[in-house]
C-alpha cells in the first residue's frame, strides 16, 4: 500500500486534505489525474447501469433530507458502531475490529492499557439548518444515497411511466463519522457512492437477486480487473443489516487483505414499507397490467463506493516490471526512429519501470503525443496531431527529456498509448504508436490514427 500511496501523491492522483495544516483525518483531495480517473470510473458505471439498460433511470437527490427520513430508514436507531477507548494511550477502537481476547480482558492491543466499556456510537453527522440551533433545526448529512431513491420512487414511476421491474441509479456523496479511518482512501468520512435500487414484484426477488449478482461480477471482468483478486462473501445471520433478507459482498484482495468492494443486497420491502408508515403516504405499486394489483415492491440493491473503487483500480493496475534489453530473448524497448532511421534501445540490467495497467477507457490520459526532437518542425507537427486527437481522447503532450524517460513517465500515469512524431513522420505521414502494456511499437498512418486508437480501446484485453 505504501508504494501505491507514494505514487498517488507523486503523480497527482490523491492528496491529503488540508495538508499544509497537518492534514484532516478521514478526508482526501483528488488531484488532476485522480479526478480524471474518478470521473471515468463513475462514467463507466453510469453507462453500464443506465445507457445499457432500458429499465434503469438516473437520479441526483439532495444531500440534506427531512430528518424523519433517517428515523424511517432505521439509521437514527441502528446506524451505530461499537466503540472502546484506551484510558492510557487514548487510542479509539471499533470494538468489533480488535482481538476478542483483548476485548474480554479490556486490554489495549497497542499499549496494554485498560479499555473502557463498549458503547454505541452513531455514525451520522449532525448539523442544523436555519439561524437557531435547537432540536427543531436538527438535520443530518446523508450516510447513504439509497434513501433519496426510495423517497422519489413514486415521482419517477409517474413522471417516466416506469413499470416494474425497473431500477433507479445514483452517484453522490455520503458522510459517515467513522470511528477509525485508515488504509488510505479505503475508509473515509466523506466519500461517494454508486448505488442502484431495482424494484421488483414480491416473489421474484430471489430470481432478480441472483441475476444482479451475475451482472455485477461480469462488470468487473469487463473492466479488466484481475478476477483472481475477487471473491464473494455471503453475510451470516450476525452480519445482516436490519433491512436485509440476503446480502453478498464482492470482496477484492487489497494490499491489506480481502475487503468489501461492492454489496448486492435483497432489501425486501423494508424501506418502502417504513417510509409509507412514517410519511403516511401510499407507496404501493399499482400493476395496471395485472388487474390493478397493489403491492409494495421488494428492492435489490447494488452498492459500491466510487472512491473505494478508485483505490481498487489503482491497486489492481499497479505493477513493477524489468524492462532491460534481454540478449537471449531479443526483446527490448526501442525508441522512435531518429534522423538515420535507426531504432535504439533503452534499459540496463537493473532498469525497472513502474506501470499502471488501467483499462484504456478508465485511464486519466488516453494518449500522450511526443515529438522526438523539439527542433526541425517536429514539435509543431506533434502539436497539430494532438489537436486532432483531443476531439476524441484525453491527451497529454511531453517534449522534455529522452524519449525513454518520457515513456516511463506515461507508464507511471497509466497512459495506454504514446504517439511519437519523428523525421519519418514529416516524410511519409506515419507516426510511432507505442503500447503501454507490451511496450510494442508500430508505425501508423496519421490519417488512420484516430480509428486505430478507437479499435485498440474497444478490443483491449489485459495481458498481465
Amino acid at each position: 500500500m505504501e508504494k501505491v500511496t507514494s505514487l498517488a501523491k507523486r503523480r497527482g492522483f490523491v492528496f491529503q486534505s488540508s495538508e499544509i495544516y497537518g492534514g484532516q483525518n478521514g478526508a482526501w483531495d483528488y488531484g488532476p489525474l485522480g479526478v480524471e480517473l474518478k470521473n471515468r470510473i463513475a462514467a463507466a458505471w453510469w453507462k453500464e447501469m443506465t445507457q445499457l439498460h432500458d429499465d434503469i433511470v438516473g437520479l441526483d437527490a439532495a444531500i440534506l433530507m427531512h430528518p424523519r427520513t433517517w428515523e424511517a430508514s432505521g439509521h437514527v436507531e441502528n446506524f451505530t458502531d461499537p466503540l472502546v477507548d484506551c484510558k492510557k494511550c487514548k487510542t479509539r477502537f471499533r470494538a468489533d475490529q480488535i482481538p476478542a481476547e483483548n476485548l474480554t480482558a479490556k486490554k489495549c492491543p497497542d499499549c496494554g492499557g485498560e479499555l473502557t466499556d463498549t458503547r454505541k456510537f452513531n455514525l451520522m453527522f449532525e448539523t442544523h439548518i436555519g439561524p437557531a440551533e435547537d432540536s427543531a433545526s436538527l438535520i443530518y448529512l446523508r450516510p447513504e444515497t439509497a434513501q433519496g431513491i426510495y423517497v422519489n420512487y413514486k415521482n419517477i414511476i409517474q413522471s417516466n411511466r416506469m413499470k416494474i421491474p425497473f431500477g433507479i441509479a445514483q452517484i453522490g456523496k455520503a458522510f459517515r463519522n467513522e470511528i477509525v479511518t485508515k488504509n488510505f482512501i479505503f475508509r473515509t468520512c466523506e466519500f461517494e457512492q454508486m448505488e442502484m435500487q431495482f424494484f421488483v414484484k414480491p416473489g421474484t426477488d430471489e430470481e432478480w437477486f441472483s441475476e444482479w449478482k451475475k451482472r455485477r461480477w461480469a462488470y468487473y471482468e469487463k473492466m479488466g480487473v484481475k478476477m483472481d483478486h475477487l471473491r464473494w462473501h455471503q453475510h451470516g445471520p450476525d452480519e445482516l443489516a436490519h433491512y436485509a433478507k440476503d446480502a453478498y459482498d464482492i470482496e477484492y484482495l487489497f494490499p491489506m487483505g480481502w475487503r468489501e468492494l461492492e454489496g448486492v443486497h435483497n432489501r425486501s420491502n423494508y424501506d418502502l414499507g417504513r417510509h409509507a408508515e412514517y410519511s403516511g403516504k401510499d407507496l404501493q405499486y399499482i400493476d395496471q397490467e395485472n388487474n390493478a394489483e397493489r403491492y409494495i415492491p421488494f428492492i435489490i440493491e447494488t452498492s459500491a463506493g466510487l472512491t473505494r473503487s478508485l483505490l481498487m483500480v489503482l491497486c489492481d493496475a499497479y505493477d513493477e516490471e524489468q524492462v532491460a534489453s534481454d540478449k537471449n530473448s531479443g526483446s527490448s524497448e526501442g525508441t522512435a526512429k531518429g534522423t538515420n532511421g535507426s531504432s535504439g534501445t533503452a534499459g540496463s540490467a537493473d532498469d525497472w519501470r513502474t506501470v499502471l495497467r488501467f483499462h484504456p477507457s478508465l485511464a486519466p490520459v488516453t494518449v500522450a503525443v511526443m515529438p522526438l526532437m523539439k527542433k526541425d518542425g517536429l514539435a509543431e507537427l506533434a502539436q497539430d496531431i494532438r489537436r486532432e486527437l483531443k476531439e476524441d481522447f484525453a491527451t497529454d503532450y511531453d517534449q522534455s527529456g529522452a524519449i525513454g524517460r518520457r515513456y516511463r513517465r506515461q507508464d507511471e500515469a497509466g497512459t495506454p498509448f504514446c504517439v511519437t512524431i519523428d523525421y519519418e513522420s514529416k516524410d511519409n505521414g506515419t507516426v510511432t504508436l507505442r503500447f503501454r502494456d507490451s511496450m510494442e511499437q508500430v508505425r501508423v498512418n496519421r490519417a488512420e490514427l484516430t480509428e486505430r486508437l478507437r479499435q485498440e480501446i474497444k478490443n483491449y484485453k489485459r495481458i498481465k
